[in-house]
């Protein structure tokens, strides 16, 4: 199944790669602190599931669409894909909104902005340009989507909320915005920073996991940081081709690592 969303730093490009680290027979449920688009979960449906993401947002949408999908698609089917209305469903905000409308809203912007891009002001208010007839359409049906967020506990909140959850049996994909010290990196997915400091309590917890028997696999730019993530681990080396740039002619093929425990 393709992900709802579309999402800076989606993994699409390496679905085929990362599931191979999935055990259907072995792992007895899939965790994933940085969902995002979480396009890996959607791909291969696990049993049971536990998301989560410190975009609150995104979490209220993945819980909505899960448990009032015709809703949340009644509402949608009334957007229309032009810049002028984006511009208004941008404009409007979501205050005093249902929770359909917030979450028909989201996914609205999302597949309608440029790029799958989730930057806000100051103020927290989405302020993504338009993307045009390249942005791809509107979903026609939340069915699908819905039936496989129904085997998932939705958390909102940092990655070390989701984490403290995880037990023996878990598999833990994660997926963290880059923090690339030598160069410039999208990752304002929330208000707050993916820093160094981040990654250093990401470290602790890859310990942690690897301690405790719990199987992990970890995607990350190839930079000293990723090193850093890596000390210990298995690793593998893997292509993917750029979308941040959002321009066919500037997308290029750059190296990620992969670093797992088992």
């Amino acid at each position: 199944m393709q992900p709802l969303l579309r999402w800076a730093g989606s993994k699409r490009q390496l679905v085929a790669t990362l599931s191979q680290f999935f055990d259907p027979e072995s792992h007895e449920r899939y965790v994933e602190p940085f969902a995002g688009s979480a396009c890996l979960f959607f791909s291969i449906e696990p049993k049971q599931a536990l998301l989560g993401d410190i975009n609150r947002e995104l979490i209220c949408t993945y819980r909505d669409v899960k448990y009032r999908h015709k809703d949340v698609q009644n509402r949608l089917r009334t957007f229309r894909k032009t810049e002028e209305e984006f511009l208004r469903r941008r404009k409007a905000g979501r205050r005093n909104a249902t929770r359909a409308y917030r979450a028909a809203r989201f996914i609205y912007l999302n597949r309608c902005c440029f790029n799958g891009i989730y930057r806000t002001n100051r103020k927290g208010e989405f302020n993504v340009p338009y993307g045009g007839n390249g942005s791809g359409p509107i979903p026609s049906t939340l069915r699908n989507h819905a039936r496989a967020l129904r085997s998932a506990v939705l958390v909102s909140g940092d990655f070390e909320k989701v984490l403290a959850r995880t037990k023996p049996g878990d598999f833990v994909y994660l997926d963290p915005p880059f923090s690339v010290g030598s160069r410039r990196v999208f990752r304002e997915y929330d208000a707050s920073q993916f820093d160094f400091g981040s990654i250093w309590r990401l470290r602790i917890w890859l310990e942690e996991l690897a301690a405790n028997k719990i199987s992990f696999l970890v995607s990350y730019a190839l930079c000293k940081e990723a090193q850093f993530l890596a000390r210990g681990f298995h690793t593998k080396t893997v292509n993917v081709r750029r979308n941040i740039a959002g321009f066919a002619k500037h997308r290029r093929s750059a190296r990620e690592l992969l670093i797992f425990n088992t």
